[in-house]
């Protein structure tokens, strides 16, 4: 594994060649891809590739080049992405604040909540006529605007409450109340913001019709966003983060899986998991023994304090309640892959594993979109 290139980053073809300089600098042999050879400066973006074996150093080391680029940039001001906090008011919104201010102090960032209240364009009288309502009838928006302030301004006060008494870091937060469809202002706002991570509550598997909204909004963001999500089920037995030891990785080999389980290290910032690298197969083949087991002396020699164990389950997708049954029966805290966007065609008539396991698993659930 240690000769197979991997892309560490996708930059512009200035910064690609400054972050290779550096690189070769520190013994990282560096290589740029996608060039327009005849023009490369015209390239919108190139992908700097390094050997996988360098991988851990050189994302250090980039992390390093961009804070100094920051600095001379006069950017050093400019405030960290947000840990964003969908809200619906619900009983199930206590275990994304606990994440999420926990988040927000191990990354140094402030946290974003988002409540999006929905104005219905019909209504339906007594004799069951239905008639759309007018540009000019606002004391029903006027209603719900003013029913949605008060509720923020009662879980400002909660939140509040919570800091003093030492429940709560003390980290900045905000809201923001927006009018629409809750999913679609939600990837709205991560496409223009970039949260630095998205949490969400699930209702796991006592979903109900009657609460079933919830746990697919959180499922189709899952589905559609870009940044990386954590889906939180009312049911799981933890109230912090520093309670995650835990984590399973589901693989398919792909090289940025490599990429997106060290971002689920940091995220936890905790280099002392227990990780269980899980591959689904219909055939149990050598070969991908072979691989998952490189995989897991990669990361033992790169993270020598994580315990990297692994497994091969049937079947070409992932069975959830095979899935499920074996997170229960090794304890785990957390499952963590990297998805692929899909359209929507797809999403309709064939359900990713993520939105199956939001709505099925009392499972906590870390999706990253690299």
């Amino acid at each position: 594994m240690s000769d197979k290139l991997v892309t560490l980053a996708i930059r512009t073809y200035q910064r690609a060649q400054m972050i290779k300089t550096v690189l070769e600098e520190h013994g990282i042999e560096t290589i740029i891809h996608n060039l327009n050879l005849e023009h490369p400066e015209m390239a919108v973006g190139v992908r700097v590739r390094i050997k996988e074996k360098d991988l851990p150093q050189a994302l250090a080391i980039v992390e390093q080049i961009e804070k100094e680029w920051e600095k001379e940039n006069g950017e050093e001001k400019r405030e960290k992405p947000p840990i964003l906090i969908p809200i619906d008011f619900s009983d199930q919104v206590a275990k994304s604040i606990d994440f999420g201010f926990e988040f927000a102090r191990k990354h140094g960032t402030a946290v974003k909540f988002l409540y999006v209240y929905y104005t219905p364009m019909f209504t339906i009288s007594s004799n069951n006529e239905v008639s759309t309502y007018s540009i000019s009838d606002g004391e029903l928006l006027r209603r719900i605007v003013t029913a949605a302030n008060a509720d923020v301004e009662n879980m400002t006060n909660l939140i509040n409450k919570r800091i003093d008494r030492g429940e709560l870091p003390k980290v900045p937060f905000s809201f923001d109340l927006k009018e629409g469809v809750p999913e679609d202002q939600i990837l709205d706002y991560c496409k223009r913001f970039e949260p630095a991570l998205v949490i969400m509550g699930t209702r796991g598997k006592k979903i109900t019709q009657t609460n079933a909204l919830i746990g697919s909004v959180t499922a189709e963001v899952i589905d559609s966003c870009l940044r990386p999500v954590l889906a939180l089920p009312m049911e799981m037995p933890f109230d912090c983060p520093d309670d995650i030891r835990r984590v399973a990785f589901l693989t398919n080999f792909d090289q940025k899986d490599l990429i997106a389980i060290d971002s689920t290290i940091k995220l936890l910032g905790n280099e002392e998991l227990e990780i269980h690298f899980i591959h689904a197969t219909e055939k149990n083949e050598v070969w991908n023994e072979v691989v998952l087991g490189g995989i897991k002396a990669y990361f033992a020699e790169h993270y020598p304090k994580l315990t990297a164990k692994y497994e091969i389950i049937g079947g070409a997708q992932p069975d959830i309640p095979l899935l499920d049954d074996y997170l229960a029966r090794q304890h785990i805290d957390m499952l963590a892959f990297n998805a692929r966007r899909r359209n929507l065609f797809a999403r309709l008539f064939n359900p990713g594993l993520a939105y199956k396991m939001v709505l099925h698993s009392n499972t906590p659930l870390f999706v990253t979109h690299i």
